[in-house]
């Protein structure tokens, strides 16, 4: 006897959008929002009549529609408008925490219950600059920036486009500007120069400065353009590579290492030596990304098995889903992960056959 398939039970919810929220505002130009939300609900019904919104559909998904919606009037009432993006990455942040997901505890990767909500998350301020509010996009994001109030030392663990490099300089801005810090220094190795610095036309900083470029991009992003210059010939803000803190102490400073994965053993423990008082360091980096000489291990790297479970100390590890450049990012970083994956178990399985 054929069974009839069990259909799940159904649940009906309506929202009533306030008057002072015009509904262009919450369904989106053209209604590019409301697509979003239907494409991610494809199983709810959902429906707009006047300014009352309807859904239809599964109990479960239903509810999440209903937060979803509560989650977007709260942005709203911030003043701070809704992108097709920022309901994307709400709709993710709902679902992750109706699974159970979360990234807390001390590696960020999940031994505490999921608290933030998404309006949390996007309504959180770094920097102000030019009419440009610098914010995290993600719930991962939210905690890295997060960890750098409350710890000495983090490091921001992830793939290109997650915000690791970016977030760190608008907080070392935001701690500048509110005289916690007296200077920032923003560092990174120059890892081909060893090897190309003396083919390079230029003086020695015209040699190092494309190695730093990104940083001074950052800058630019996150200040007045015009003051720069002058902080740095004040020493207020120091852009330099990796080799010039050797031997210094760092203090009353924040302080920025970027691309961390290209230091070695020894540069590692040599800059995170140079810390100190009233001091911050943010190291950042993406392990898959190594450009070291060939033999050479990446300080980032061994730096997680030898500090991790020292106080003060937090490793923040961001995922491609934290990428906030063009969506295809997330999804190339994705492809890589993938590959290496394949590649590395087809090694494991040719070492066990030859050490049969």
């Amino acid at each position: 006897m054929t069974q009839t398939p069990t259909r799940k039970p159904q649940a009906r919810a309506e929202f009533k959008i306030p008057a002072s929220h015009p509904m262009v505002m919450v369904l989106g130009s053209g209604d590019a929002l409301l697509r979003v939300i239907e494409e991610a609900f494809p199983a709810a019904d959902i429906h707009v009549r006047g300014n009352e919104i309807s859904a239809t559909g599964d109990r479960a998904e239903v509810a999440l529609i209903q937060r979803l919606f509560d989650e977007m009037m709260l942005v709203l009432r911030t003043g701070q408008p809704m992108t097709e993006d920022a309901v994307e990455r709400s709709i993710a942040m709902l679902r992750a925490n109706g699974n159970g997901k979360n990234g807390g505890g001390k590696d960020g990767q999940g031994d505490g219950e999921v608290t933030e909500t998404p309006a949390e998350v996007l309504t959180q301020n770094i920097l102000s600059n030019r009419g440009r509010t610098i914010r995290p996009k993600t719930l991962n994001q939210k905690r890295y920036v997060d960890a750098i109030d409350r710890n000495t030392v983090v490091f921001g663990i992830g793939p290109a486009g997650t915000g690791k490099t970016y977030l760190a300089m608008a907080k070392a801005v935001q701690a500048l500007q509110s005289k916690q810090v007296d200077r920032i220094i923003l560092t990174r190795p120059a890892v081909e120069a060893g090897e190309r610095l003396g083919f390079l036309p230029g003086t020695l900083f015209d040699k190092i400065d494309p190695y730093l470029r990104p940083l001074y991009d950052a800058l630019h992003d996150m200040m007045d353009p015009e003051t720069i210059p002058r902080l740095m010939a004040a020493g207020t803000i120091e852009v330099a590579p990796l080799a010039y803190m050797r031997g210094r102490t760092l203090n009353s400073a924040f302080v920025v290492l970027d691309e961390a994965q290209n230091t070695s053993t020894e540069q590692m423990k040599m800059f995170l030596t140079r810390l100190g008082f009233d001091s911050k360091i943010v190291i950042t980096g993406d392990v898959t990304q190594v450009d070291l000489p060939n033999g050479t291990k990446s300080g980032l790297r061994q730096v997680q098995d030898i500090l991790g479970d020292v106080p003060d100390i937090h490793f923040s590890r961001l995922t491609s889903e934290d990428v906030v450049r063009h969506k295809l990012v997330g999804r190339i970083v994705d492809a890589y992960e993938q590959y290496d994956s394949r590649v590395e178990a087809q090694q494991d399985g040719r070492r066990g056959q030859s050490g049969k």
